[in-house]
């Protein structure tokens, strides 16, 4: 099927100037490079496909999610839905509740609205907290915030929470604590720029928050995006603005609520230069932490912005402070947009108008190493590596008359209470007609453990001793033991190799293949969809896997070189970094390991040598301070590229 390219500047305009009043129509290098070696921890991934029970919404978009027991909420710029398999639409406005399970709609619940809902949350005492565009709400006046009865819809009208000064984007409810960002300039009628806090039960406002973000970097100011750390103690907002509190702050800041709120020592660059696209006044469209607060990821729209993280996903530390940050990973859709982040599970979802993930190098079309992923995409936390994930934001055959199939916004990816909902102003998601909306279920998905490279401190060293040959050397921290030769007719024409768990990865020809490898013995190979042409695996000396990189040597590169490499769906990462190290010509490396927290290398000299590593050092590898622990000998000459680390 032929693929529609991403939103030119014409329709990127028009997408824009309506954001610019937050009406109800959408809106729609250099990589970073840190030193920080993510742990391993298994992650859980939702299934792929839909279920088939969702109800479909009619038209504009879904926007916001919520669930109270087993109810969820549905908030957008819709007009009407209708059952799975019915015939015919129901007249609803800008928000319905159906039963999780079954996906049928609750027809007791009738509240109306005048405009579209941006947002959803829950009180404490387990009342509905509804924002966004509205001006009336069940026939009274009631700008863009109001409480409902989640039973019936009914306006809450004890609730004092008001946003009379503008249009409520995000609502977030941490304790008791409700975090209100948005176009507002007024909130219960005091002075709040953007961003406010309110007594989530009462809707009073709370006077210690006073954190205002102002001057927009074109068009009007807004704060689009929201996210609250789970242990409450920090906010992440990203929008429309340049300065909060009247500091330098470019479309991301961190406010620390662990006491009385202040912005925090945390900025960075990398949302400061303008995109190539520049009718998107902003880029930086959705913000969320991970489940256990460590980090946080932001994903960007806007065009290929050289230095800048536009058309982007990326990862930051919460615990970073200081000026200039930088990410710890970055992944470039290149020239796509990426318009919703959701860190759950240990996995990181996103959705949005793009093609491709792992494609730094392609502009508009993909490049060395680009994965195809039609709108949806789930990554590794650790190294934001595409996952096996890849459901598709197509309708396939199954889009009905006056349906739409690619829109240029996921509007929200939310994470329930079992299972993963989707909201966008589209109607396909894998292959299936799905209105507006989906819903992927945790059961039925699967887990991914942990892998690593071995990391016991004895074992075996295995060298290449000729086709079909391996060299099995003992190994630990006494040393290298007598060599013995075992017969392994799978392994031919090897190069460099590595072993990540109970798998062997080796070049053979510039091809990056793998193997079971089992009790000392290495299985046939086969190569993995998640390769391309492009990467040239025969270049490479010597090779080893820790924590999502693969680092590696080459013959006419005097660098340890490293790429981001991901074990599930086996995807290499498009780019390549280089280690900070002293002391080694890695031109003359043959064969490389790692062994508790060494180096193990062998070279043209045919002698086997170990250094201490630590690639979160300022100096990865001191070479001084290499020792040989091996000479040539007729049993092994330690000169060949395959030379891989095992404890069986």
């Amino acid at each position: 099927m032929s693929l529609p390219r991403r939103l030119r500047p014409r329709a990127a305009a028009s997408l824009l100037a309506a954001a610019a009043a937050l009406s109800t129509v959408a809106l729609t290098a250099i990589p970073a490079q840190a030193v920080y070696v993510p742990p391993n921890v298994t992650s859980t991934l939702v299934t792929a496909n839909p279920a088939d029970t969702t109800p479909h919404v009619q038209n504009g978009s879904v926007r916001a999610f919520a669930q109270i027991g087993n109810t969820v909420y549905a908030g957008g710029s819709f007009t009407g839905a209708k059952n799975a398999g019915a015939g015919s639409w129901t007249t609803v406005s800008y928000l319905i509740a159906y039963d999780a399970t079954s996906g049928a709609l609750k027809t007791g619940f009738k509240p109306t609205f005048d405009n579209a809902v941006q947002t959803l949350a829950v009180s404490p005492d387990g009342k509905l907290i509804v924002g966004g565009n509205f001006g009336t709400v069940n026939g009274v006046a009631r700008k863009n915030l109001v409480e409902l009865d989640p039973s019936t819809g009914a306006t809450i009208t004890s609730w004092v929470g008001r946003a009379d000064g503008g249009v409520v984007r995000r609502a977030i409810v941490h304790g008791n604590h409700l975090y209100l960002a948005g176009a507002f300039h007024y909130v219960n009628g005091t002075k709040h720029s953007l961003l406010a806090r309110l007594n989530a039960t009462t809707g009073a406002i709370d006077s210690s928050f006073q954190i205002d973000a102002s001057v927009a970097r074109a068009s009007s100011e807004l704060v689009w995006a929201l996210t609250v750390s789970p242990d409450g103690r920090t906010v992440v907002a990203a929008g429309n603005f340049r300065k909060v509190n009247n500091l330098a702050r470019e479309q991301v800041v961190m406010i620390d609520v662990s006491g009385t709120p202040k912005v925090a020592d945390w900025s960075t660059q990398r949302f400061a230069p303008d995109c190539q696209i520049e009718t998107f006044p902003f880029y930086a469209r959705d913000v969320d932490f991970s489940d256990d607060g460590s980090y946080f990821v932001i994903g960007a729209d806007g065009g290929i912005g050289g230095d800048a993280f536009c058309d982007t996903i990326s990862r930051w530390e919460t615990s970073a402070r200081g000026s200039n940050l930088d990410a710890t990973w970055v992944n470039r859709t290149g020239h796509d947009s990426i318009t919703s982040v959701e860190a759950a599970d240990n996995v990181v979802y996103l959705g949005g108008h793009f093609r491709w993930l792992n494609n730094a190098n392609g502009d508009d079309k993909a490049g060395p190493g680009a994965i195809d992923r039609y709108g949806f995409g789930a990554l590794d936390p650790g190294n934001g590596l595409p996952m096996a994930w890849n459901p598709g934001r197509s309708p396939g055959s199954h889009l009905p008359s006056g349906g739409t199939s690619w829109g240029p916004i996921v509007w929200e990816i939310w994470k329930g209470p079992s299972g993963l909902l989707i909201g966008q102003d589209s109607d396909g998601v894998g292959n299936e007609y799905h209105g507006r909306q989906a819903y992927f279920p945790t059961s039925g998905g699967r887990t991914v453990a942990p892998v690593d490279a071995p990391q016991a401190a004895s074992g075996f060293l295995y060298l290449g001793a000729g086709n079909g040959k391996l060299t099995k050397v003992p190994y630990g921290p006494s040393g290298a033991g007598a060599a013995t030769v075992t017969n392994q007719p799978n392994l031919t024409s090897a190069k460099a190799a590595f072993s990540v768990s109970n798998k062997l990865w080796w070049a053979k020809g510039d091809v990056l293949q793998l193997s079971m490898f089992t009790g000392g013995t290495v299985g046939a190979p086969w190569v993995s969809s998640g390769f391309n042409s492009w990467y040239q695996a025969g270049s490479m000396t010597g090779a080893f896997y820790l924590r999502g990189r693969m680092y590696y040597t080459t013959s006419s590169g005097n660098a340890l070189y490293y790429r981001y490499l991901e074990p599930d769906g086996s995807i290499v990462g498009c780019t390549e970094f280089k280690l900070p190290t002293s002391g080694i010509d890695w031109r003359t490396v043959r064969g490389l390991t790692w062994v508790a927290g060494k180096l193990v290398y062998g070279s043209t000299d045919g002698s086997l040598r170990t250094v201490a590593f630590d690639p979160a050092a300022s100096t990865a590898v001191n070479g001084a301070s290499a020792t040989v622990v091996a000479r040539k000998s007729t049993g092994a000459n330690w000169s060949n590229p395959t030379l891989f680390f095992a404890t069986s």
